[in-house]
């Protein structure tokens, strides 16, 4: 399913316009990503739970050229399943 599937879903199942379902979604986004940012988890009761977590740095290799090289510490979104997003799939 893509964006514009997922609007015409929303649109559908909540009586909504596709214009209200694309700015609720984008609502919804916009919202999620400012929480990541901030540091804080988003926990959505019964499908999951997006959080923040920091990947250290490490020493890697290119696979062309066979040199080592050092990765970059960042941080990497995750996401965890919640029990009737789990059952339900």
């Amino acid at each position: 399913m893509n964006k514009a599937e997922l609007i015409n879903a929303i649109a559908e199942k909540a009586g909504l316009t596709k214009v209200d379902a694309k700015n609720a979604l984008e609502a919804c986004v916009a919202s999620t990503m400012g929480a990541l940012k901030a540091g804080d988890k988003v926990s959505l009761v019964g499908f999951g739970t997006f959080s923040v977590s920091k990947r250290a740095a490490r020493k890697g290799r290119n696979p062309q050229t066979k040199k080592e090289m050092m990765i970059p510490a960042k941080n990497v979104v995750k996401f965890k399943a919640g029990s009737e997003l789990a059952a339900n799939v």
